[in-house]
């Protein structure tokens, strides 16, 4: 380096980086600083660019750790910036574009050291490394003990305080992203830090009276996202819009921090890095969430994330509390306008949801708002591209809709909002729907993309709790989400029986069917006149009532299987009853979302009783199942009810006729009718109970040996496990008629609609 340009190529031989790293002391008043500093590298603009880098200056720096403990070079280096930092603000208003330029570079190594620095030795060893000076080897002062503290102050001074210039931006970047790199020590521990004494600084001292308005400027740097300045706008060389060196470094950094703060980073798929308008912006807002998930002190909670919990908008006049510390006013509009805009990346959705979870203020102002589909549909289109995103982005986005759906009025205005030609969904052409029945839509999509691809144990019942927190404000439904609603409901009935009939009837084979006819002669051809319906009905009414104490072990072997608890002596299930589980709590929580819907709001969705009666026989078959038998009375009602409407109004009924009778007949219907059915948000699958966990405790809330753990994890209501009759006492002839109404079913129903797969496969499947 020096007062030439630098190729990277060049940098392990440079006589400057030498004598920086050598065994010769440099004092801070050395005109060597001036030499060193005046130099223009040209930014990487790749990963690659990156690791030459590291690569060019890794034996430098090294030279630099071996060495300082006699140099002191490091503390020289670091005296050198801060005594041009205090004639930064100055120098930028007197645009000295030099004098900022050394101060830049002089930043950028101190930066490039400390990135090796922290990946090398521990958190003790770095802070040694701040207070060596030239007298001795090994040696320091007491009042050269806080150097480290006054770093990072002068840091969150020149954030906050210097204007952001043409000339200062690239110095704004590279202070933020050094803070960045400070805080990357959790990096390098597999549990997390409690007592880091960058944090100690952070939070107490000199640091703790900038709290606030360091808050406070990082948000605007990401409301405003500034860009950086065009080329020649200042002496420091720029090859394109990505930012500094130092961007670049820590960048990465930030990425691994907030992969660990997320617990997003095992198993997600690396998303593809978007070109980033505002370097400015993107850092301010990575070190930001890196502060507000800083672990609190053993005496003192964390001031940053007190003060993003506590500010308030401009426009609120009222005074702060004095119980509230590091209290500040931001614009909440131009926040909300940012965050709908930025929702293509994963920190901007963690930053909405940090915001929605933790302060009560900016929650409350953004369920006033009547533009909602500006903030909703991002997120939409996240889930909805679901196998596209990293795992932790689809969480956050989830759980910001289960936030919002906890707020009635959020349930309801939904409906109103009406959206025109949603281009980003693809499965059907949508000219005009509400805004509630997309969420809908996209929220069953990404139900049905978990359970058939990646099976993540937890996402599916989060989705299940947003549909169910809605379900009691569904208005006017679109006939396509109503008709999702009820198929997909129905696709998990189906899988249901099919899943019972393997673990049943795991050697009924068309052999022994046909011998069943022979046997029963004309008696099987009464049975093959009856109806598809009949058929089904008869077949799941026996397999219900009959199958019951195996039922009730296979659950327990299932839920012990889940739990990783067989014994050596137990024969471990196929994978399809370990499944009956999940399939079980999934139908039983659609049926309380549709019987929520009916009972709450029956007059408003006609569509939704319309696609109801459309798949009524498969529904009727679960009238009689004994998990199901609560759920099942208002919805057996409203078939009923209507179905008898429909007979009287005549066999030929065009679609809106159907309609107008269901509109009719949903006024008819006395309401009292309708057994009430009970609050969904208070069954535990609010946002507040079910974020992430590592035991799928949901589904195992029907068992008796863990409903005292579930109700203190999660306050689940958990109604007993009713018990089965016992099948063990069939005959061989009833077991036979139970064989043969299966076969029939199979026969029926392959000519009309497959009830999961083929035929083929449900006839000669073996165990």
């Amino acid at each position: 380096m020096g007062s030439n340009s630098s190729r990277i190529g060049d940098l392990p031989k440079n006589e400057y980086l030498k004598k920086l790293s050598g065994t010769e002391s440099v004092s801070e008043n050395d005109p060597f600083w001036n030499q060193l500093l005046s130099f223009s590298f040209p930014a990487p603009t790749s990963s690659t660019e990156l690791k030459l880098l590291e690569e060019a200056t890794i034996s430098v720096c090294r030279s630099l750790v071996i060495n300082n403990p006699r140099t002191g070079n490091l503390g020289a280096l670091i005296k050198v910036f801060l005594s041009r930092t205090k004639e930064l603000k100055l120098s930028a208003e007197c645009q000295n574009h030099i004098f900022i330029w050394q101060t830049h570079n002089a930043l950028f190594i101190i930066c490039c050291l400390l990135k090796v620095f922290i990946c090398e030795m521990s958190e003790e060893e770095l802070q040694l490394h701040f207070t060596y000076e030239e007298k001795s080897p090994g040696s320091y002062s007491s009042d050269s003990e806080d150097l480290l503290e006054e770093l990072l102050c002068c840091l969150m001074q020149l954030i906050t305080d210097i204007p952001l210039l043409d000339i200062t931006y690239e110095i704004s970047v590279e202070a933020v992203s050094t803070m960045v790199v400070f805080l990357s020590c959790q990096l390098f521990h597999k549990e997390v830090l409690r007592q880091s004494i960058s944090h100690k600084y952070l939070m107490r001292g000199r640091c703790l009276p900038y709290t606030s308005k360091l808050v406070k400027t990082l948000l605007y740097n990401f409301i405003r996202q500034e860009k950086p300045p065009p080329p020649g706008a200042h002496v420091l060389s720029q090859q394109s819009d990505g930012g500094g060196l130092l961007y670049g470094l820590a960048s990465g950094v930030a990425t691994g921090l907030w992969t660990v703060f997320t617990l997003g980073g095992v198993g997600s798929k690396a998303a593809a890095t978007p070109e980033l308008s505002s370097p400015l912006a993107n850092q301010s807002l990575l070190l930001l969430l890196v502060l507000a998930n800083l672990t609190d002190a053993a005496d003192a909670p964390n001031p940053y994330r007190q003060a993003i919990m506590s500010f308030k908008n401009t426009q609120d006049s009222s005074p702060f509390p004095s119980s509230i510390p590091h209290a500040f006013q931001i614009n909440f509009n131009s926040l909300y306008t940012a965050l709908c805009e930025q929702q293509t990346s994963d920190q901007a959705t963690l930053l909405l949801y940090t915001l929605l979870h933790q302060n009560s203020n900016v929650r409350t102002y953004m369920l006033a708002r009547t533009d909602m589909e500006n903030l909703v549909l991002p997120i939409l289109e996240i889930l909805y591209h679901v196998e596209e995103r990293n795992s932790h982005h689809v969480y956050m986005a989830l759980i910001i809709l289960l936030i919002l759906t906890e707020d009635d009025g959020f349930n309801r205005s939904i409906h109103e909002v009406i959206l025109k030609n949603i281009t980003w969904y693809s499965e059907r052409v949508l000219t005009e729907i509400s805004l509630g029945s997309l969420l809908i839509l996209v929220v069953i999509r990404t139900i049905q993309y978990n359970m058939t691809r990646t099976r993540d144990k937890y996402l599916h019942t989060n989705c299940l709790a947003a549909l169910a927190n809605m379900s009691a404000q569904f208005r006017s439904l679109h006939q396509y989400a109503a008709q999702r609603i009820i198929s997909y409901t129905c696709r998990h009935l189906r899988r249901y029986v099919y899943v019972l009939d393997k673990l049943y009837f795991p050697h009924s084979h068309c052999s022994t069917l046909q011998h069943c006819f022979s046997t029963l002669s004309d008696n099987g051809e009464e049975l093959l006149s009856l109806t598809c319906s009949h058929i089904l009905r008869s077949y799941a009414s026996s397999l219900f009532s009959l199958l019951s104490k195996k039922h009730n072990k296979v659950l327990e072997q299932a839920t012990q299987s889940l739990r990783g608890s067989l014994s050596s002596n137990d024969v471990p299930l196929p994978d399809y009853a370990q499944d009956l589980n999940v399939i079980e709590e999934v139908i039983r929580m659609m049926l309380e979302i549709i019987n929520s819907c009916l009972t709450n709001s029956l007059h408003h969705n006609p569509n939704l009783v319309y696609a109801l009666l459309y798949k009524r026989d498969l529904f009727e078959q679960f009238r009689t199942h004994p998990s199901f038998q609560d759920i099942m009375q208002n919805i057996d009602l409203v078939i009923t009810f209507f179905s008898s409407r429909l007979l009287q109004a005549g066999a030929e009924l065009s679609v809106e006729r159907v309609l107008e009778i269901i509109k009719q007949g949903a006024v008819a219907l006395p309401k009292d009718r309708l057994k009430e059915a009970r609050s969904l948000k208070d069954t535990g699958l609010c946002w507040a109970s079910i974020l992430r966990k590592e035991v799928l405790v949901t589904f195992l809330s029907k068992f008796p040996q863990t409903q005292n753990d579930l109700c203190r994890s999660l306050t689940v209501k958990v109604a007993p496990r009713p018990v089965l009759s016992s099948w063990s006492f069939l005959s061989r002839k009833d077991k036979n008629q139970v064989f043969l109404i299966r076969y029939l079913c199979l026969l029926r129903n392959s000519k009309h609609q497959p009830i999961s797969g083929s035929g083929d496969r449900w006839s000669d499947t073996g165990s």
